[in-house]
């Protein structure tokens, strides 16, 4: 190679290369009111810190125990891609994350999120932020920080993903779990919102490939477009769980994600008991009937994979039934008797009888 070769050749810079620092600061800058949104009086310092600082209160816990969690949102990305409409897949991340926490009883005291993206455009980043924030304000947890990675030639420049890990805490002595659950312990169920973040690659075939639905399409049967059905965000049961462990005997809670409903409450019983749940308690919405319908998909199929209308589970003590439904009804929380909990040598979890009208 000559010397006159390298002469000529253009100076490389981050920016040719596809990484714009100035576009990453833009972002930050119009993130950070929403940032600002989701905070807690234990959050120490501010945005721009290389780690954040969260000061646990150890006046609060005896035994303090830290729960974490790690999540994403999964394909339901595509469907915000598709609409352009980045604001809400964020209060999906943080419900997939403190849902999680809240099974064992712990309080999510704070998150923080990662976001991948093949082209920083700073109005995007900050809608997903929004939605982070968002989620985080439900959920009564801190945003304590997050990283946006500029991607270019490993993503696409309008493709992105969402990572989460929150951490939470509770009393030793409080600690939710199997160990909890007795012969004859009740099953409540707590409705779900739709979809939440589950079985969308499934969804999606079904819906999009198979049936030819325009996202936005106006489908009777949802009461508006199937964009706005699918983009519907998971419902936040962090705060209606503690609230309800704080008043009634709850021995533990599922959340139902990956794997449908019997197989995540199989998670949270110990061996030798079992759950019976009844399918005439409620009737899934409509969204689950068109999939099935539309996709020919049996019903073992539909039930290992969404969630079919029930989104978290409490075990609770036979005698506080009454007070447990109470107070998930004056939380505005969908909220019935799924089943009981019984003695069995297979330790399955059986779902007997017919929804109605499905």
């Amino acid at each position: 190679m000559r010397a006159s070769d390298v002469t000529d050749t253009p100076k490389a810079t981050y920016a040719a290369a596809g990484v714009s620092i100035t576009a990453g600061d833009e972002a930050v800058e119009k993130l950070k009111p929403w940032a600002a949104k989701a905070q807690r009086p234990e959050v120490l310092g501010g945005i721009g810190g290389f780690a954040g600082l969260f000061q646990l209160r150890l006046d609060r816990w005896k035994e303090p125990v830290l729960a974490s969690s790690t999540d994403g949102v999964g394909t339901k990305i595509a469907v915000a891609q598709a609409l352009d409409k980045h604001d809400t897949v964020g209060i999906d991340l943080v419900a997939m994350v403190v849902d999680d926490l809240v099974v064992c009883g712990a309080e999510p005291l704070f998150m923080q999120d990662y976001i991948a993206i093949g082209k920083v455009v700073p109005e995007k980043v900050a809608a997903l932020v929004k939605g982070i924030a968002e989620g985080c304000v439900q959920a009564g947890c801190a945003l304590l920080g997050g990283e946006t990675a500029e991607h270019p030639g490993l993503m696409g420049e309008n493709d992105y993903d969402i990572s989460g890990t929150g951490v939470g805490v509770v009393e030793a002595s409080g600690m939710l779990g199997p160990d909890r659950v007795r012969h004859g312990d009740v099953v409540i169920a707590m409705g779900s919102s739709g979809l939440h973040s589950n079985g969308y690659s499934l969804a999606r075939h079904v819906l999009l490939d198979i049936a030819r639905m325009p996202l936005s399409g106006h489908v009777e049967e949802f009461g508006r477009t199937l964009g706005e059905e699918m983009l519907e965000p998971t419902r936040i049961y962090a705060k209606d769980c503690l609230a309800l462990a704080a008043e009634a005997e709850v021995r533990t809670f599922a959340h139902v994600t990956g794997g449908g409903l019997a197989a995540n409450l199989a998670r949270v019983l110990p061996e030798g008991l079992h759950a019976t749940l009844d399918r005439g308690t409620w009737t899934p919405a409509p969204v689950f009937q068109m999939i099935a319908q539309r996709g020919r998909v049996e019903r073992e199929e539909m039930e290992k994979t969404f969630n079919m209308g029930v989104g978290m589970v409490a075990v609770v003590s036979p005698e506080d039934v009454d007070r447990a439904l109470a107070v998930l009804t004056a939380r505005h929380v969908p909220a019935w008797v799924l089943g009981e909990v019984t003695r069995s040598d297979d330790g399955a979890t059986a779902l007997v009888g017919d929804h109605p009208r499905f």
